[in-house]
């Protein structure tokens, strides 16, 4: 399939998903498992080590190397014969993940969705809603922005899926993007077992992340200077 018939369909795809989870009530029924109700906790602390390292702070700090790795390598060791053979890849993996956590991140700040912590559901004060409706006038004058929809801390899991534009061999394609998969849900499913983000926001991501990235691997490959 070429990228042009892959962007197109994976925003049909997104389109689909915040549809599907905005006028049912999936995200709840999954949420619930993490919750306790008698106690009104969920059942993992955020605060909770080593999770919070590993699944947080650590794996933040390890996707900022491996970036910054890949983009000193690519700066001072140009002429390198493998780093010749695999730039193309690199700027795409370098630019993933700096565009799909600030488009994330972006988003997150104007879409005022609440976490799940915040609903009214688990203890909260926000209501439930979609990502299209809006609060009663009255609630969004007394309550500050939401921030929470989708997930950012998982998009930088998810921008490893550019992997797979690394790699030439088919094997090795998929290896990539399971890895940009495990990682992101990793973080992700942390998110959610601490009561930060709903299954959706995770979901939302992923897809929107791997869209983000066919939209870079289709403009790097219209500049000529990054062919192979």
């Amino acid at each position: 399939m070429t990228l042009n018939r892959q962007i197109v369909l994976t925003s049909l795809i997104l389109a689909a998903v915040i549809l599907f989870f905005g006028i049912t009530d999936v995200d709840l029924w999954v949420q619930d498992i993490f919750y306790n109700f008698s106690t009104h906790k969920w059942i993992l602390d955020s605060s909770l080590q080593p999770y919070r390292f590993i699944f947080y702070d650590g794996i933040k700090k390890l996707l900022i190397a491996i970036a910054v790795l890949l983009l000193l390598t690519l700066l001072f060791f140009y002429k390198m014969r493998i780093v010749q053979e695999y730039k193309r890849g690199m700027v795409i993996v370098i630019l993933s993940a700096i565009f799909v956590p600030v488009i994330v991140g972006t988003l997150k700040k104007e879409t005022n969705m609440p976490c799940p912590y915040n609903e009214v559901h688990y203890s909260g004060i926000y209501p439930r809603t979609a990502v299209w409706q809006e609060y009663p006038k009255e609630f969004t004058l007394t309550h500050k922005r939401s921030k929470c929809w989708p997930a950012g801390h998982a998009s930088g899991g998810f921008a490893l899926l550019s992997l797979f534009f690394l790699f030439k061999k088919k094997r090795n394609k998929i290896i990539g993007l399971g890895i940009g998969f495990v990682t992101g849900w990793s973080m992700g499913l942390y998110k959610m077992i601490i009561g930060d983000h709903f299954l959706s926001h995770t979901v939302i991501t992923m897809i929107l992340a791997w869209l983000i990235i066919l939209i870079i691997a289709k403009m790097i490959s219209s500049l000529h200077i990054l062919k192979l």
